[in-house]
């Protein structure tokens, strides 16, 4: 008997250990079940930005069904309130753009001209991101507008990010960067009507004889490119290279587009615009969305420090082209663009490009519109992206800056150093040291004198005119009728005749052809 009751309590307790493994393996299974449910809540619950969940997205909180909406609302005034920031200051000029990523290729080794990385040796691949833009236009503004193109890329490498920020023309409409606002003024729309406005446009330009080139060139069907895939691209100034025994060249960047060239002429724009203004923007994006990657080779023109004074322009004057026939173009790599944006606002909108964004081995050159340009640009990126706007993903470097430079808004960068209480230099506990092999260059004068005049050799015309007679007939006709057209609406006819005299110190033929489709003839320039 006692071994039937020892059987018995033995069994109930086999029992009961079994329902209570069973009730444990239930309990995991919910848990893991609930947890499993928690993971994809988090997924695909809306939460305010502080990571709390939001129960209402729909109704406001108010007093009653029908009372006033309350303050305490945290939810409604925090979204209002991103609301009311989410636009960021608008580019003054550059508003419109599109974007993309991709890398690029160095096809020619050029260690011994520079240090810079990415042209290092054939082969090497560095990746890289580029915005496309029109000019003066703002953020709305039709693709079809005839306007320079902005053409920027920057290169993601090991020792830095480094931006090549040119346009789509080789050359600029002024040499000197004290002229800029008051060039951005004449093109942007009047402060009294809100209109742009040719007789404000033409009023400036005709006291300005170095544009003559770039009108040329602006007024040509190159004024409307067919999509940004299509147009070429220039670094517009020259920089200098430097090679690890510190030599100097000077070079200027020309990218070629393997798509070729293309262009809208007037009329084709016309029915472009009334189709999708927006079709630089949607064109490029579909491109590379169909698996038509775009390229661009890259082409670089050099020129010895003792050769800048023997051509009949200055080489760092932002008006002049180098020419092909006289300083050699060499393709040193190609540029892909694989990647469409996935958020506009952070990966193009965010991005802040600069002439002054230079690595080890480039460095500027004395051309008076960059070094204008090597402060102006830095400065608008603070002024709409604020003081860290490098920190921001699509701005930083490969690797982590390590400096001194520290809070201010949004700061969240320099973080890592061993001793946390040293943020200055120099110090007996300094963490960081300087690389002396990465000193700027030295620049050796002579006999020279702070002044504040125009350059001597200023050439305005000569580029102008060789343009000109490179252009095929039906280019020729539609340069003049394309510049009648808005040179046409000017009232003030001194400002019309002044025009008309630059083009005609280009070339003959060209004032004369424009002169004549104003209504103007010979008699006119002899009174």
């Amino acid at each position: 008997m006692i071994n039937k009751l020892n059987a018995q309590i033995f069994a109930t307790s086999i029992n009961n250990v079994i329902i209570k493994m069973k009730k444990l393996v239930t309990l995991i299974a919910i848990s893991i079940g609930l947890l499993a449910t928690a993971q994809n809540s988090n997924e695909s619950t809306m939460t305010t930005n502080n990571g709390a969940p939001v129960g209402d997205n729909q109704n406001s909180k108010t007093v009653g069904e029908y009372g006033p909406v309350l303050l305490e609302d945290i939810h409604l005034v925090e979204k209002l309130a991103a609301f009311d920031r989410e636009r960021i200051p608008e580019r003054v000029v550059h508003p419109r753009g599109a974007g993309a990523s991709g890398y690029f290729e160095a096809t020619k080794d050029m260690s011994d001209y520079t240090k810079a990385v990415l042209f290092s040796n054939a082969g090497k691949k560095t990746d890289l991101a580029v915005r496309f833009s029109t000019v003066i236009h703002g953020k709305g503004s039709p693709e079809t507008a005839r306007d320079p193109r902005g053409f920027a890329v920057k290169f993601y490498t090991e020792q830095g990010n480094y931006d090549i920020v040119g346009n789509n023309l080789p050359i600029f409409f002024i040499r000197d960067a004290i002229k800029f606002p008051d060039m951005v003024h004449s093109l942007k729309p009047s402060p009294v009507t809100n209109k742009q406005d040719p007789n404000r446009i033409f009023d400036f330009f005709s006291n300005v004889p170095e544009a003559t080139h770039m009108f040329t060139r602006l007024y040509t069907d190159l004024g409307i490119p067919k999509g940004y895939q299509f147009m070429n691209g220039s670094s517009v100034h020259g920089y200098k290279w430097i090679n690890k025994a510190g030599k100097v060249t000077y070079v200027k960047y020309s990218w070629v587009s393997k798509q070729g060239e293309k262009n809208l002429t007037v009329e084709e724009a016309s029915v472009q615009q009334g189709k999708d203004w927006q079709h630089a923007t949607v064109s490029l994006r579909k491109d590379i969305a169909d698996g038509n990657f775009p390229q661009w080779d890259l082409y670089v023109q050099m020129i010895e420090p003792k050769d800048l004074h023997s051509f009949d322009f200055w080489p760092l004057d932002a008006t002049k082209d180098w020419p092909a026939d006289k300083i050699e173009k060499i393709k040193i790599g190609t540029m892909t663009l694989n990647q469409n944006p996935i958020n506009y606002f952070e990966q193009v909108e965010s991005i802040a490009f600069s002439p002054g964004a230079l690595i080890p081995g480039v460095e500027p050159s004395e051309d008076k519109l960059l070094q204008g340009r090597l402060f102006s640009y830095f400065d608008t990126q603070r002024h709409r992206l604020g003081p860290n706007f490098q920190q921001l993903t699509i701005n930083k470097p490969l690797e982590e800056p390590n400096n001194y430079n520290s809070d201010s808004w949004g700061s969240y960068g320099n973080k890592r150093f061993k001793n946390p209480d040293v943020n200055y230099q120099p110090s007996t506990r300094v963490d960081l040291k300087e690389d002396t092999q990465y000193k700027q260059s030295e620049t050796t004068l002579s006999d020279v004198t702070i002044t504040q005049k125009k350059i001597t050799k200023t050439n305005d015309f000569a580029q102008a005119g060789d343009f000109y007679r490179s252009l095929s007939k039906g280019e020729q006709d539609n340069l003049i009728k394309n510049l009648a057209s808005d040179l046409g609406q000017v009232t003030d006819r001194a400002i019309k005749m002044k025009m008309i005299t630059f083009f005609y110190k280009a070339d003959r033929n060209y004032g004369m052809r424009v002169a004549e489709a104003l209504g103007f003839s010979a008699k006119d320039f002899r009174n």
